[in-house]
């Protein structure tokens, strides 16, 4: 990867700690990273942080997104809503890798409640490593809009 990578990175409660904690890790590895919220640890509505990120990806803003909350799923579902979203849930390094691999995801989705922040900061750093592969893999992409 060349050049700055622009990461917007939100969460609902049950990512918030574990968010602000990859901020930290992001910055480390030189990322400009906006964080899209929650601000505090108290009930949200992840779907008000999952749109946000999804359409800064979208519209070219951000080169890739982060998503946590407490299984990951919800957050994912939002994102994939939006045309041109390839949000991926990873639980370990292995799907972390291959949702960028084989699915080209633009967003990674973490489980804040199933997952040690060591090993998120383990996935992130794996899907950032990875390219993706193509061939394949595009025309199989190239399937997903209907």
């Amino acid at each position: 990867m060349e050049g700055i990578i622009r990461i917007a990175i939100a969460a609902d409660h049950g990512g918030f700690d574990m968010k602000n904690e990859l901020i930290k890790t992001l910055n480390r590895m030189r990322f400009d990273v906006k964080d899209f919220g929650t601000k505090e640890n108290e009930s949200v509505d992840y779907p008000d942080y999952a749109h946000p990120v999804a359409t800064a990806v979208k519209n070219g803003e951000f080169d890739y997104g982060i998503l946590v909350c407490g299984t990951g799923n919800g957050m994912a579902i939002t994102a994939n809503k939006h045309e041109g979203i390839r949000a991926g849930l990873a639980w370990n390094e292995d799907v972390g890798k291959l949702i960028k691999e084989h699915n080209n995801a633009n967003i990674i989705c973490l489980p804040g409640r199933f997952v040690t922040v060591e090993m998120a900061r383990n996935i992130i750093k794996k899907f950032f490593k990875t390219g993706f592969a193509g061939d394949r893999h595009e025309r199989r992409i190239n399937k997903i809009n209907c």
